[in-house]
C-alpha cells in the first residue's frame, strides 16, 4: 500500500522542514551499502550539517568491510528512524553520494560530529589511525510518520 492509502490510518508523509528537523534529533541511523548479493546495512552514528549532509565516522580494522564497500560504491542509503509505540514512530530515507573525507578536513568537522554518538573506542582508535570519516551527500530524501491512534480506533466521544 502506497503512504497515500495508509492516510486514513494515520501515517503522513513528512516535509522537508521535518526531516530536517528530525535528522537534527538523532544520532543513529542504518547505512545501507551494496554487496556481492545482498545490500550490507550496518548502524551507524552520525552528524548532521542541518542542510544536506551526513558525517559518518568508521572505526576500521584490518579488513573493514564496511570502509571497502565505501570505497567502492559511489551510492548509499541511510535509513534513520524512531520508534515510541506502535502508533507513534518517524522514520526518514536518504540516499546520496558516499565519499571519503580527508583527514586534513576533519577539523572543519568538529562541530558538527561533536553531537554524534561515539563510543569510547572511537575515541581511542582516534589517536591510533584506524578511524575514517565518510560524508553521505544527500541527493534525494523521503520521511513518514505516524504519530496518534488512527481515526479508525479511537474511541467514540459522542
Amino acid at each position: 500500500m502506497s503512504v497515500d492509502e495508509l492516510q486514513e490510518y494515520g501515517l503522513v508523509e513528512m516535509n522537508d522542514g521535518e526531516i530536517r528537523d528530525f535528522l537534527s534529533s538523532q544520532q543513529m541511523g542504518v547505512l545501507g551499502l551494496p554487496g556481492d548479493e545482498v545490500p550490507y546495512l550496518i548502524p551507524v552514528s552520525y552528524g548532521y550539517d542541518g542542510d544536506e549532509r551526513l558525517y559518518l565516522t568508521y572505526l576500521i580494522g584490518s579488513s573493514s568491510r564496511k570502509k571497502t564497500l565505501s570505497d567502492e560504491t559511489d551510492t548509499a542509503s541511510f535509513l534513520v528512524f524512531t520508534v515510541d509505540t506502535m502508533y507513534n514512530w518517524q522514520s526518514a530515507l536518504l540516499t546520496g553520494t558516499l565519499s571519503e573525507v580527508p583527514e586534513s578536513d576533519w577539523d572543519a568537522l568538529e562541530e558538527t560530529l561533536s553531537d554524534a554518538w561515539r563510543p569510547s573506542l572511537i575515541e581511542t582508535a582516534t589517536l591510533s589511525g584506524d578511524v575514517a570519516v565518510f560524508e553521505l551527500s544527500i541527493e534525494e530524501q523521503t520521511g513518514i510518520k505516524h504519530q496518534g491512534l488512527p481515526s479508525a480506533l479511537r474511541p467514540d466521544t459522542e
